[in-house]
């Protein structure tokens, strides 16, 4: 399967990244002629993998009927210093809000996610030592 996006420049560092389901505005920092009205690359590739793990969880817990008052993912990188610079180490942290907690159910969503659905989790293996951590916040 063949995916397919185009980017198009709107002036400065700003540009607007064009895919089938939406657009995203992409752009530098101030420091480097950027604006500030949009995602810097790397944030979207953070964004990414947060995002494509979110859905699974999503996804998984419904299925299981494991569902929670509410969760985040926090996605935590360590740019490397030397150009090019990429995510060497990266984190990322499941917070789980609920009064009570299926956690096998939990885990077991969150471990199918990370080892078997997440394909951009699988991307990020290939250049970074990628982690989990899972965090139950009764409330």
């Amino acid at each position: 399967m063949i995916n397919k996006i185009e980017v198009n420049w709107k002036g400065e560092m700003l540009f607007e990244s064009v895919a089938p389901e939406g657009n995203v505005m992409i752009d530098a920092a101030e420091d480097v002629g950027g604006q500030g009205k949009g995602l810097r690359p790397k944030a979207m590739m953070l964004t990414s993998l947060a995002g494509c793990t979110a859905m699974d969880v999503a996804s998984l817990l419904k299925k299981m009927r494991a569902e929670v008052a509410d969760f985040k993912i926090e996605v935590e990188a360590n740019l490397t210093d030397e150009n090019p610079k990429y995510y060497d180490k990266v984190k990322v942290i499941y917070k789980f809000y609920d009064k009570s907690f299926q956690k096998d159910k939990i885990e077991k969503s969150v471990n199918l996610s990370v080892e078997r659905y997440c394909g951009v989790f699988a991307m990020f293996r290939k250049f970074s030592d990628i982690s989990h951590e899972i965090q139950y916040i009764e409330q």
